[in-house]
Protein backbone atom coordinates (compact mmCIF):
# COMPACT_ATOMS: atom_id res chain seq x y z
CA UNK A 1 0.00 0.00 0.00
CA UNK A 2 1.06 3.83 -0.88
CA UNK A 3 -0.29 5.58 1.93
CA UNK A 4 0.37 9.06 -0.49
CA UNK A 5 -0.66 7.72 -3.54
CA UNK A 6 -4.61 6.87 -1.60
CA UNK A 7 -4.47 10.15 0.17
CA UNK A 8 -3.65 11.76 -3.62
CA UNK A 9 -7.06 10.23 -4.77
CA UNK A 10 -8.37 13.18 -2.82
CA UNK A 11 -11.99 11.03 -2.20
CA UNK A 12 -12.18 10.26 1.80
CA UNK A 13 -14.80 7.83 3.34
CA UNK A 14 -14.84 9.73 7.04
CA UNK A 15 -16.44 7.13 10.07
CA UNK A 16 -17.57 8.83 12.87
CA UNK A 17 -20.42 10.97 14.19
CA UNK A 18 -22.09 14.05 13.45
CA UNK A 19 -23.50 16.07 15.73
CA UNK A 20 -24.86 19.57 16.59
CA UNK A 21 -23.15 22.76 18.22
CA UNK A 22 -24.58 25.55 20.41
CA UNK A 23 -22.43 28.38 21.47
CA UNK A 24 -23.44 31.45 23.49
CA UNK A 25 -23.77 34.77 21.49
CA UNK A 26 -22.36 37.29 21.22
CA UNK A 27 -18.24 36.09 21.95
CA UNK A 28 -17.22 36.02 25.59
CA UNK A 29 -20.89 34.95 26.84
CA UNK A 30 -20.67 32.02 29.55
CA UNK A 31 -23.39 29.08 29.05
CA UNK A 32 -24.81 30.14 31.99
CA UNK A 33 -25.64 33.84 31.11
CA UNK A 34 -26.49 33.22 27.78
CA UNK A 35 -29.87 34.52 26.06
CA UNK A 36 -28.93 33.96 22.34
CA UNK A 37 -26.92 30.68 21.04
CA UNK A 38 -25.15 29.81 17.59
CA UNK A 39 -26.13 26.80 15.78
CA UNK A 40 -23.84 24.58 13.72
CA UNK A 41 -23.30 21.25 12.79
CA UNK A 42 -20.72 19.16 15.34
CA UNK A 43 -18.55 16.20 15.51
CA UNK A 44 -15.49 15.44 15.27
CA UNK A 45 -15.80 13.22 12.09
CA UNK A 46 -18.24 15.46 10.47
CA UNK A 47 -15.81 18.34 11.34
CA UNK A 48 -12.73 16.80 9.10
CA UNK A 49 -15.24 15.83 6.61
CA UNK A 50 -16.93 19.30 6.23
CA UNK A 51 -13.13 20.64 6.28
CA UNK A 52 -11.84 18.52 3.65
CA UNK A 53 -15.03 19.52 1.16
CA UNK A 54 -14.06 23.38 1.74
CA UNK A 55 -10.90 22.13 0.08
CA UNK A 56 -12.17 20.46 -3.11
CA UNK A 57 -11.39 16.79 -1.68
CA UNK A 58 -14.57 14.36 -1.86
CA UNK A 59 -15.81 13.34 1.30
CA UNK A 60 -18.40 10.59 2.82
CA UNK A 61 -19.54 10.32 5.94
CA UNK A 62 -20.75 6.98 7.89
CA UNK A 63 -22.72 7.15 10.99
CA UNK A 64 -25.96 6.80 12.11
CA UNK A 65 -28.20 9.91 13.76
CA UNK A 66 -31.65 10.18 15.70
CA UNK A 67 -34.43 9.73 13.31
CA UNK A 68 -35.66 12.79 14.69
CA UNK A 69 -35.49 16.58 14.11
CA UNK A 70 -32.22 17.15 14.75
CA UNK A 71 -30.92 14.09 12.99
CA UNK A 72 -32.34 15.49 9.86
CA UNK A 73 -30.51 18.67 10.59
CA UNK A 74 -27.59 17.29 10.53
CA UNK A 75 -28.08 15.19 7.03
CA UNK A 76 -29.42 18.50 5.87
CA UNK A 77 -25.93 20.46 7.25
CA UNK A 78 -23.79 17.51 5.71
CA UNK A 79 -25.74 17.88 2.55
CA UNK A 80 -24.72 21.77 2.86
CA UNK A 81 -21.08 21.82 3.18
CA UNK A 82 -21.49 18.87 0.20
CA UNK A 83 -20.70 15.59 2.25
CA UNK A 84 -22.19 12.64 0.98
CA UNK A 85 -24.33 11.49 3.46
CA UNK A 86 -25.48 8.34 1.84
CA UNK A 87 -24.47 5.96 4.46
CA UNK A 88 -25.68 7.99 7.20
CA UNK A 89 -28.32 6.03 9.00
CA UNK A 90 -31.47 7.05 10.97
CA UNK A 91 -32.22 4.92 14.08
CA UNK A 92 -35.37 5.11 16.08
CA UNK A 93 -36.19 4.89 19.35
CA UNK A 94 -34.68 6.24 22.31
CA UNK A 95 -30.98 7.01 20.62
CA UNK A 96 -30.30 10.96 20.19
CA UNK A 97 -27.80 12.67 18.32
CA UNK A 98 -24.81 13.90 20.79
CA UNK A 99 -25.04 17.65 21.70
CA UNK A 100 -22.07 20.16 22.67
CA UNK A 101 -22.64 23.74 23.85
CA UNK A 102 -19.18 25.55 24.03
CA UNK A 103 -18.23 28.96 24.63
CA UNK A 104 -16.53 31.28 22.51
CA UNK A 105 -13.90 32.46 25.08
CA UNK A 106 -10.25 31.30 25.97
CA UNK A 107 -10.23 32.25 29.63
CA UNK A 108 -12.78 30.23 32.03
CA UNK A 109 -14.10 27.71 29.00
CA UNK A 110 -16.84 25.92 29.25
CA UNK A 111 -17.78 23.20 26.87
CA UNK A 112 -20.25 20.55 27.60
CA UNK A 113 -21.28 17.59 25.77
CA UNK A 114 -24.41 15.00 26.01
CA UNK A 115 -23.34 11.57 24.58
CA UNK A 116 -26.11 9.51 26.89
CA UNK A 117 -27.84 6.61 24.30
CA UNK A 118 -25.91 8.54 21.40
CA UNK A 119 -27.33 7.90 17.68
CA UNK A 120 -23.44 7.60 16.42
CA UNK A 121 -22.46 4.54 18.19
CA UNK A 122 -25.46 2.78 17.20
CA UNK A 123 -23.19 2.08 13.60
CA UNK A 124 -23.65 -1.57 13.07
CA UNK A 125 -21.17 -3.45 11.10
CA UNK A 126 -23.84 -3.73 8.56
CA UNK A 127 -23.05 -0.09 7.83
CA UNK A 128 -19.38 -0.30 7.12
CA UNK A 129 -20.09 -3.12 5.18
CA UNK A 130 -21.97 -1.77 2.99
CA UNK A 131 -19.52 1.21 1.65
CA UNK A 132 -17.49 0.41 -1.96
CA UNK A 133 -14.07 1.24 -0.44
CA UNK A 134 -12.73 0.41 -3.88
CA UNK A 135 -14.28 4.37 -4.37
CA UNK A 136 -12.24 5.67 -2.26
CA UNK A 137 -8.28 6.83 -1.32
CA UNK A 138 -8.12 6.50 2.13
CA UNK A 139 -10.44 5.99 5.31
CA UNK A 140 -10.47 8.95 7.73
CA UNK A 141 -11.49 8.53 11.81
CA UNK A 142 -11.65 9.93 14.85
CA UNK A 143 -10.71 7.83 18.19
CA UNK A 144 -14.68 8.46 19.82
CA UNK A 145 -15.61 6.15 17.41
CA UNK A 146 -14.14 3.21 19.63
CA UNK A 147 -15.74 4.53 22.17
CA UNK A 148 -18.77 2.20 22.88
CA UNK A 149 -20.69 -0.90 21.13
CA UNK A 150 -21.63 -1.67 18.55
CA UNK A 151 -19.69 1.24 16.80
CA UNK A 152 -16.72 -0.03 18.42
CA UNK A 153 -16.66 -3.59 16.01
CA UNK A 154 -18.18 -1.31 13.59
CA UNK A 155 -15.13 0.73 13.01
CA UNK A 156 -12.65 -2.08 13.47
CA UNK A 157 -14.21 -3.72 10.56
CA UNK A 158 -13.96 -0.68 8.37
CA UNK A 159 -10.50 -0.64 9.23
CA UNK A 160 -9.92 -4.18 7.84
CA UNK A 161 -12.59 -3.62 4.46
CA UNK A 162 -10.30 -0.45 4.01
CA UNK A 163 -6.99 -2.01 4.26
CA UNK A 164 -8.42 -5.01 2.11
CA UNK A 165 -9.67 -2.73 -0.52
CA UNK A 166 -5.69 -1.06 -0.27
CA UNK A 167 -7.22 2.19 1.89
CA UNK A 168 -4.57 3.65 4.21
CA UNK A 169 -6.09 4.28 7.28
CA UNK A 170 -6.05 7.95 9.48
CA UNK A 171 -6.49 7.98 12.93
CA UNK A 172 -7.17 11.00 15.16
CA UNK A 173 -6.93 9.66 18.85
CA UNK A 174 -9.10 12.27 19.74
CA UNK A 175 -9.36 10.67 23.13
CA UNK A 176 -12.32 11.80 25.44
CA UNK A 177 -12.72 10.54 28.91
CA UNK A 178 -16.21 11.33 29.21
CA UNK A 179 -17.19 8.76 26.46
CA UNK A 180 -15.65 5.65 27.68
CA UNK A 181 -16.46 3.14 30.28
CA UNK A 182 -12.78 3.88 31.66
CA UNK A 183 -9.54 5.04 31.06
CA UNK A 184 -8.40 1.13 31.02
CA UNK A 185 -10.80 0.38 28.11
CA UNK A 186 -9.56 3.32 26.40
CA UNK A 187 -5.91 2.57 26.64
CA UNK A 188 -6.34 -0.97 25.41
CA UNK A 189 -9.02 0.11 22.17
CA UNK A 190 -7.05 3.13 21.14
CA UNK A 191 -3.40 1.47 20.91
CA UNK A 192 -5.06 -1.49 18.76
CA UNK A 193 -6.39 1.41 16.78
CA UNK A 194 -3.30 3.40 16.42
CA UNK A 195 -1.18 -0.40 15.58
CA UNK A 196 -3.47 -0.63 12.43
CA UNK A 197 -3.00 3.29 11.25
CA UNK A 198 -1.00 4.44 8.33
CA UNK A 199 -0.87 7.96 9.50
CA UNK A 200 -1.65 8.66 13.38
CA UNK A 201 -2.38 11.90 14.66
CA UNK A 202 -2.35 13.16 18.34
CA UNK A 203 -1.18 15.29 20.94
CA UNK A 204 1.52 14.61 23.61
CA UNK A 205 -1.54 13.56 26.54
CA UNK A 206 -2.90 11.11 23.82
CA UNK A 207 0.15 9.62 22.91
CA UNK A 208 0.92 9.41 26.78
CA UNK A 209 -2.44 8.00 27.43
CA UNK A 210 -2.01 4.99 24.84
CA UNK A 211 1.80 4.55 26.42
CA UNK A 212 0.77 4.21 30.11
CA UNK A 213 2.22 7.71 31.08
CA UNK A 214 2.55 11.23 29.91
CA UNK A 215 6.63 11.00 30.13
CA UNK A 216 5.91 7.76 27.64
CA UNK A 217 4.36 9.58 25.27
CA UNK A 218 7.16 10.41 22.24
CA UNK A 219 8.84 7.33 22.57
CA UNK A 220 5.46 5.48 21.65
CA UNK A 221 5.13 7.81 18.74
CA UNK A 222 8.65 7.20 17.50
CA UNK A 223 7.93 3.13 18.06
CA UNK A 224 4.65 3.68 15.93
CA UNK A 225 6.48 5.45 13.37
CA UNK A 226 9.13 2.91 13.21
CA UNK A 227 6.93 -0.36 13.29
CA UNK A 228 4.00 -0.06 12.11
CA UNK A 229 2.64 3.54 10.59
CA UNK A 230 4.05 5.44 7.76
CA UNK A 231 3.20 8.66 9.09
CA UNK A 232 2.60 10.11 12.97
CA UNK A 233 2.26 13.88 14.00
CA UNK A 234 2.63 14.35 17.26
CA UNK A 235 1.52 17.81 18.50
CA UNK A 236 2.26 19.79 21.61
CA UNK A 237 0.08 22.85 21.36
CA UNK A 238 1.95 26.28 21.41
CA UNK A 239 5.28 24.37 21.17
CA UNK A 240 3.98 22.68 17.53
CA UNK A 241 4.81 18.99 16.20
CA UNK A 242 7.08 16.70 15.53
CA UNK A 243 6.26 14.76 12.27
CA UNK A 244 7.99 11.18 12.07
CA UNK A 245 8.15 9.77 8.75
CA UNK A 246 10.75 7.66 6.27
CA UNK A 247 12.56 7.22 9.51
CA UNK A 248 13.39 11.12 10.16
CA UNK A 249 11.56 13.26 12.83
CA UNK A 250 11.18 16.85 12.20
CA UNK A 251 9.92 19.81 14.49
CA UNK A 252 8.02 22.51 13.33
CA UNK A 253 6.20 25.27 15.04
CA UNK A 254 2.40 26.95 15.05
CA UNK A 255 1.01 30.28 13.66
CA UNK A 256 0.27 32.27 16.61
CA UNK A 257 -3.20 34.30 16.66
CA UNK A 258 -4.92 35.75 19.38
CA UNK A 259 -7.61 32.77 19.93
CA UNK A 260 -11.35 33.08 21.03
CA UNK A 261 -11.71 29.22 22.01
CA UNK A 262 -9.65 26.24 22.17
CA UNK A 263 -12.29 24.62 20.53
CA UNK A 264 -11.99 22.69 16.62
CA UNK A 265 -7.99 23.00 16.14
CA UNK A 266 -7.63 19.09 15.82
CA UNK A 267 -10.22 18.71 13.55
CA UNK A 268 -9.33 21.91 11.19
CA UNK A 269 -5.71 20.45 11.27
CA UNK A 270 -6.56 17.33 10.22
CA UNK A 271 -8.50 18.80 7.09
CA UNK A 272 -6.02 21.03 5.98
CA UNK A 273 -3.09 18.84 6.46
CA UNK A 274 -4.57 15.84 4.90
CA UNK A 275 -6.25 18.35 1.81
CA UNK A 276 -2.55 19.42 1.66
CA UNK A 277 -0.90 15.79 0.92
CA UNK A 278 -3.88 15.27 -1.56
CA UNK A 279 -2.76 18.45 -3.59
CA UNK A 280 1.08 17.07 -3.81
CA UNK A 281 2.20 18.69 -0.88
CA UNK A 282 5.62 17.85 0.64
CA UNK A 283 4.78 16.58 4.17
CA UNK A 284 6.05 19.39 6.29
CA UNK A 285 4.38 21.99 3.78
CA UNK A 286 1.28 20.00 5.00
CA UNK A 287 1.74 19.60 8.68
CA UNK A 288 2.61 23.51 8.48
CA UNK A 289 -0.89 24.32 6.34
CA UNK A 290 -2.59 22.00 8.92
CA UNK A 291 -1.41 24.65 11.49
CA UNK A 292 -2.50 27.12 9.80
CA UNK A 293 -6.21 25.78 9.65
CA UNK A 294 -6.06 25.41 12.90
CA UNK A 295 -4.97 28.40 13.79
CA UNK A 296 -7.46 29.86 11.67
CA UNK A 297 -10.09 27.75 13.51
CA UNK A 298 -9.64 28.98 17.33
CA UNK A 299 -9.26 32.51 16.10
CA UNK A 300 -13.38 32.46 15.14
CA UNK A 301 -16.53 31.24 16.70
CA UNK A 302 -17.35 28.10 15.23
CA UNK A 303 -15.80 24.91 14.09
CA UNK A 304 -17.15 23.24 10.83
CA UNK A 305 -17.91 26.83 10.04
CA UNK A 306 -14.91 28.60 10.87
CA UNK A 307 -12.96 25.96 8.66
CA UNK A 308 -11.34 27.59 5.85
CA UNK A 309 -11.15 26.99 2.45
CA UNK A 310 -8.13 26.98 0.14
CA UNK A 311 -8.46 30.80 -0.61
CA UNK A 312 -9.20 32.14 2.84
CA UNK A 313 -6.11 29.69 4.14
CA UNK A 314 -3.68 31.29 1.34
CA UNK A 315 -5.01 34.73 2.48
CA UNK A 316 -3.90 33.83 6.15
CA UNK A 317 -0.42 32.62 5.03
CA UNK A 318 0.04 35.82 3.20
CA UNK A 319 -1.03 37.83 5.86
CA UNK A 320 0.38 36.08 8.81
CA UNK A 321 4.48 37.06 9.67
CA UNK A 322 4.89 33.49 9.93
CA UNK A 323 5.15 30.49 11.97
CA UNK A 324 7.07 30.26 15.68
CA UNK A 325 10.35 28.64 15.45
CA UNK A 326 9.93 25.10 17.45
CA UNK A 327 11.59 24.53 20.27
CA UNK A 328 14.17 21.54 20.49
CA UNK A 329 13.01 18.74 21.98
Amino acid sequence: MDVLQGIKKNTFIVVGRVGIDFSPEPAGVGIEDATSMMVAMGGSSANIAAGLVKFGSKAALVTRVSNDAIGRYCISQLNRYGVDATHVKPISGEFRNSLAVYETRVENHNSVIYRNGAADFQMCIEDVEAVDYTQFGALITAGTVFAAEPSRSAAFRAFELAKAAGLPVIFDVDYRPYSWPSPQVAEEVLSKAGAMADVIVANDEEFGFMAGGLEKGLAKARALAATTAAIVVYKMGHLGAITFADGTETQSGIYPVQAVKPTGAGDSFMAGFIASLAEGRDLNNAVMRGSACAAIVVAKPGCAPAMPTEDQLEAFLGSHPGPSVPDVI
